[in-house]
């Protein structure tokens, strides 16, 4: 063939470096430029657009979106093994047998090895399968996607320590041998890590929270910001990260905030004990009938204003309302509630108490 003539004419020639000709040298540097460029536009332009095909998330843009590095070097290492495999199977090249065979078995280990950690970085990438932006379980498969990515990252990991061992000619057999013998005294040690694992796979089947919901469980307040394999992290009010085991989740009451329907609001007000009777009355029929009239109230059947309690020298006027399940309506209807409250009391001629110390 003109090709395989052509290839050989470059090659043949003088040793000149570790028995590799001036050819030869020139042909394997036209390789390694290849590799570079093949791995260049696989990071940077094949693997973002595939992405972009295939993901349903809509913060993945194939426009701007990078590959991790390790993939564009897994590429490259993987194009230079099959170049070499290829010019050692159908050319003639001068060169040092031994160290061609080398380069080649090294590159195809540099090629696994980029393969591991582009499999374990490419594990970040799985909830832009899983999550469905605008979806009524997106936060569902939120928790799963995270999950997901611990359960890929432990299997990843575990797969590289088999390769690698593999690699540097490890006999694991008597190490899986070994694992039968002890196996009841791993399976003590690690029991609480089993049972985190089973707590992890709980959460996501029973699903009492998900990510991003606001919970409280054995005091710890805040918004769950991950769900692990083994732990779980909330983000407390005080913008801390809490780290709690995923079986002292399902074995402790969870209050899910997010999960309410309406939030409730339950103003006190207090006036003073010689206030007419009419007055209070016409005060709780007016509240009551302002607060329904507002397009954030729900639950009108169960919304009242009453008159409490008296007390020595007050009467007190309690109230139940419900807005709708947002903290900011809940925090600016309580608001107008309170300020409304001033204007209908000044309407029924009532006085709010001033506690201060009266005499016989």
């Amino acid at each position: 063939m003109e090709e395989d003539s052509f290839l050989d004419e470059i090659m043949v020639g003088n040793e000149v470096l570790l028995e590799f000709s001036g050819g030869t040298i020139a042909v394997l540097t036209g390789f390694i430029a290849i590799s570079v460029i093949g791995g260049i536009i696989s990071r940077r332009f094949l693997f973002p657009k595939i992405l972009d095909l295939i993901s349903k998330s809509e913060r993945i843009d194939g426009r701007t979106l990078l590959a991790p590095k390790s993939l564009g070097w897994m590429m490259g290492f993987l194009i230079f093994s099959e170049l070499m495999s290829w010019l050692d199977d159908n050319f003639s090249p001068v060169w040092n047998e031994n160290i061609a065979n080398l380069m080649i078995d090294w590159s195809f280990t540099f090629f696994l090895l980029g393969m591991l950690l582009a499999a374990y970085r490419l594990v970040d990438y799985l909830d832009a399968f899983i999550v469905v932006e605008g979806e009524e379980n997106t936060a569902s498969r939120r928790s799963l996607a995270s999950v997901a990515e611990s359960v890929g990252h432990l299997v990843v990991a575990l797969l590289a320590a088999f390769v690698v061992a593999g690699l540097f000619g490890l006999n694991l057999n008597g190490l899986i041998a070994g694992l039968g013998i002890t196996g009841l005294a791993l399976a003590l040690a690690a029991r609480d890590s089993v049972a985190n694992i089973f707590g992890a796979i709980s959460i996501i089947i029973d699903q009492p929270f998900n990510v991003g919901d606001w919970i409280l469980v054995d005091g710890i307040e805040g918004e769950v910001m991950e769900i692990g394999l083994r732990t779980t992290l909330i983000r407390s009010s005080a913008d801390t990260i809490i780290t709690i085991p995923n079986s002292n989740l399902v074995n402790s009451p969870v209050e899910n905030f997010s999960q309410r329907r309406f939030r409730r609001i339950q103003p006190i007000f207090e006036f003073e004990v010689n206030s007419d009777i009419d007055s209070l009355k016409l005060f709780c029929e007016k509240l009551l009938a302002k607060v329904k009239d507002d397009p954030r109230a729900v639950k009108e059947e169960d919304s009242w204003v009453k008159v409490n309690s008296f007390g020595p020298s007050k009467v007190t006027i309690s109230c139940n309302f419900y807005s709708v399940q947002s903290s900011a309506s809940q925090r600016e209807m309580n608001e107008d509630i309170i300020l409304s409250s001033q204007t209908i009391a000044s309407e029924c001629k009532l006085k709010f108490h001033e506690p201060r110390l009266r005499w016989q």
